[in-house]
């Protein structure tokens, strides 16, 4: 046996990884059936593939792929425009799903979790392998959509096992088959390693999973450093990262940026979609108690390339009323009159828990205190009417025109179709017409 052969027990602890299969183009297939078993894109307000159907992608069609593109490949797939309200509470059903069968689910994004089902096969009397798959066949049969889950001690192992049979497969991968799996999967694959790691590896003359496992430990400190180091233990199914259930509220940075169609060179109208990303950020902020002390602006050109600042506050904030002065001078600096802009952006930097801002001296402690007011008046507004009920001046050309006109102008099904009750700005958090999910 090598310096690095695994001795491990089945299943020393058990945790699964649900990831959806072609989420965005899935949900649209589960609302609509007549789209089932058709090519089916998203993305159409953008220009370029958001989602593709697992029909799309057998003829050779992925993300990314400009949809001029799409129609030469495949001139009879449906193109639509992204609904991510739906997309969000089909999220939101799986996750509630998840949680029937164990309270420790992570939303690691909108269509994948984790699970942690260790311990639990006495209390639901079945394997560790039945559990799983009873929360994969739930998913699937009250969504209709399909879900692919692995199986395993750790969490990157359950990761490889959701991604090793796609669509709808279920890969339990247990301590005594780790190296089985391991064995011809490339490092390049491995959820945390990137390109940077994985040349590394090979002039070491590691190429795949097993390779890596394989080193001693002494080997792997030597030349690696601590995250490459937790990956060696959690391929080898030695638990490192836990399952995190609390909901996120620290943010390195925040950012918000949008793409809009046509592209404009009008200087009013693309302050706006800057200004309108702006307050899009600070409400995030809001929410999470958080204030920025810095701010980057960027402009996307219509040839994609970008045009960027970055500036600091004398005090953090979240309050755009009182970055926009700051914005419109970098805006000035980057706009250029004859040229096309198809997307702005914005990200707050230097993030600080609210609590923790202080006034300067050339603060007026009356003016915070009325900014303070005013902005959680305006939340308050945003609970119960919707966001951007309230808006700055400067973003009133983004919040009243369509985002994407002519023919990228399309709107979601889900938008033209209200239930009972809902209005523009408030919907019921389930999605449209939920009963014809088979």
């Amino acid at each position: 046996m090598s310096h690095g052969a695994l001795s491990l027990r089945s299943w020393p602890r058990a945790i699964a990884h649900i990831d959806g299969d072609a989420f965005f183009a899935s949900c649209e297939q589960a609302l609509h059936p007549e789209y089932r078993g058709k090519p089916v894109i998203t993305g159409k307000e953008r220009g370029i593939v958001a989602a593709a159907s697992y029909e799309a992608k057998a003829l050779g069609i992925s993300r990314g792929v400009p949809l001029w593109e799409v129609k030469k490949i495949c001139p009879n797939a449906i193109i639509l425009p992204s609904d991510y309200e739906t997309y969000s509470l089909f999220s939101k059903r799986m996750f509630e799903i998840m949680r029937r069968f164990t309270p420790l689910v992570e939303e690691y994004s909108i269509d994948e979790a984790f699970a942690e089902i260790s311990g639990l096969r006495r209390t639901q009397r079945a394997s560790y392998e039945t559990i799983a798959l009873r929360m994969k066949e739930a998913i699937e049969r009250e969504l209709g959509i399909t879900v692919s889950v692995g199986l395993s001690l750790s969490k990157v192992l359950a990761k490889i096992g959701s991604k090793y049979k796609k669509p709808a497969g279920f890969t339990p991968i247990s301590g005594r088959n780790i190296e089985r799996y391991l064995k011809d999967y490339p490092l390049g694959k491995v959820w945390g390693i990137g390109p940077a790691t994985e040349a590394h590896c090979c002039t070491l003359g590691m190429n795949t999973a097993l390779d890596f496992i394989m080193k001693s430990r002494e080997f792997i400190e030597q030349h690696f450093a601590k995250p490459q180091q937790e990956i060696w233990h959690e391929l080898r199914g030695e638990s490192v990262y836990d399952v995190v259930t609390a909901e996120k509220i620290s943010y390195a940075t925040i950012s918000k940026t949008k793409t809009f169609t046509p592209p404009s060179s009008d200087r009013g109208f693309v302050l706006a979609q800057l200004l309108k990303n702006l307050e899009n950020s600070c409400i995030k902020a809001r929410r999470y108690s958080l204030a920025a002390g810095g701010l980057l602006i960027f402009l996307k050109r219509q040839d994609f390339s970008y045009a960027g600042l970055d500036a600091s506050f004398t005090r953090p904030t979240s309050y755009p009323l009182e970055m926009v002065a700051m914005v419109d001078k970098m805006f000035d600096k980057l706009f250029r009159s004859k040229t096309l802009y198809r997307a702005t952006g914005v990200v707050l930097t230097e993030l600080v828990p609210q609590g923790m801002t202080q006034a300067t001296l050339f603060d007026s402690p009356l003016k915070l205190q009325k900014l303070a007011k005013l902005y959680a008046a305006i939340d308050g507004l945003a609970e119960k009417m919707g966001k951007h009920c309230v808006y700055t001046a400067g973003s009133a050309p983004a919040q009243t025109a369509p985002q994407h006109v002519l023919d990228r102008g399309d709107i979601p099904w889900r938008k033209l179709n209200r239930l009972k009750g809902e209005t523009k700005r408030q919907h019921l958090t389930i999605p449209m017409l939920a009963h014809r999910v088979t």
